[in-house]
């Protein structure tokens, strides 16, 4: 018999969508479906070096690239809206087509509101961001997030639903209930005791040009320290090498699979954005790190005061950066695994359920 092929398709933005699919596609498998790989960009790129043997479809781009400057985010959005709109009108019918064609027996989309199909009544969308948190327009964007979220079958939030979480009012909302399942916190890593190879690991990745920035700014700060450090750029596929006049950074374009997970596990610390994936990465390794918010990114803001409010980890704007800062991480008590997930033999079988 054919293995019933579920899509499964993350945003591209950043690499966090699709690092966090990368466990979601592990299980599938291991369960006996058969995924199918859907997104554009460094996000299908990461998943072709996951699951080279996998089918893989490219889907239209979003392509939103930050302002240079943090707080035109916004407006930036507001002016793009209707050819974002149009991207998930055409992703939509794409979907419909794939629905079709491959002979679907569901979908997971992860945070793309076009991946679904009206075929099917197992479409699932997954998010951590039940209310979008947008500054003084928090209450539209959460309404307008919900209302495309309604439209699905189902809601997973890798997340806990106690009050031990990681996403705090982002995955917890007061009102306005949805179908949702927590997840428990996803991560493709695994802790390890492994000798220790580094001081610090920084792991760069987002949207332009705010990534680019920061790169700039860290391989300045450490110009001249002693620390043993390994900078991942976070750039799948540029091939360019770039080197430092420190002789103790190593740089790397991209660390993915065990590569990763070697890295982390034998580093002291970890410099990095505060973005949610790499949030629950770092809980899962239980280590303590800094953190920069992407500026313009009130997510990223929320979650990084977040966690200096609960003595977990110190934080800082980017260009307010001075390696001096990074002295305050010895006074946390740093990230912390939560405890186990959801089964996903039990979220699975939505799939068995027609």
């Amino acid at each position: 018999m054919r293995k019933k092929r579920i899509l499964v398709a993350p945003l591209n933005w950043g690499l966090g969508h699709a690092s966090r699919c990368v466990p979601v596609i592990t299980s599938l498998q291991d369960i006996g479906f058969e995924p199918i790989i859907a997104s554009d960009g460094d996000a299908l790129e990461l998943l072709k070096l996951e699951f080279p043997d996998l089918t893989h479809i490219e889907l239209p781009s979003y392509n939103i690239r930050y302002p240079n400057k943090g707080e035109n985010m916004k407006r930036k959005l507001m002016l793009e809206t209707p050819r974002i709109l149009k991207t998930i009108n055409q992703e939509r019918k794409i979907t419909e087509d794939l629905a079709s064609k491959l002979e679907l027996e569901g979908i997971i989309s992860d945070n793309r509101w076009g991946v679904r199909s009206k075929r099917l009544k197992t479409n699932v969308f997954m998010t951590h961001q039940l209310n979008v948190l947008s500054g003084s327009t928090t209450f539209l964007s959460s309404f307008i997030h919900r209302q495309y979220i309604k439209r699905f079958d189902q809601c997973w939030v890798p997340d806990f639903e106690g009050t031990e979480n990681l996403s705090g009012i982002m995955g917890h909302p007061t009102s306005d209930p949805l179908p949702v399942k927590y997840m428990g916190v996803l991560s493709r890593l695994k802790k390890r005791e492994l000798p220790v190879t580094y001081d610090f690991v920084v792991l760069l990745s987002g949207p332009e040009p705010q990534r680019t920035k920061l790169e700039h700014i860290l391989l300045r700060e450490l110009e001249t320290i002693r620390s043993r450090v390994l900078f991942v750029r976070g750039k799948i596929t540029e091939k360019k090498e770039i080197n430092s006049r420190n002789r103790n950074i190593h740089i790397q374009n991209y660390l993915y699979g065990k590569s990763l997970e070697d890295a982390l596990n034998s580093t002291n610390f970890v410099i990095s954005r505060p973005g949610y994936t790499t949030l629950m990465d770092l809980s899962k390794l239980e280590k303590k790190a800094f953190f920069i918010p992407t500026p313009g990114q009130p997510e990223q803001e929320y979650l990084g005061r977040r966690l200096y409010q609960k003595n977990i980890a110190p934080f800082c704007k980017q260009d307010e950066f001075r390696w001096k800062k990074i002295e305050e991480i010895e006074a946390y008590q740093g990230l912390s695994d939560l405890g186990n997930s959801v089964s996903f033999q039990d979220l699975f079988a939505f799939f068995e359920s027609e």
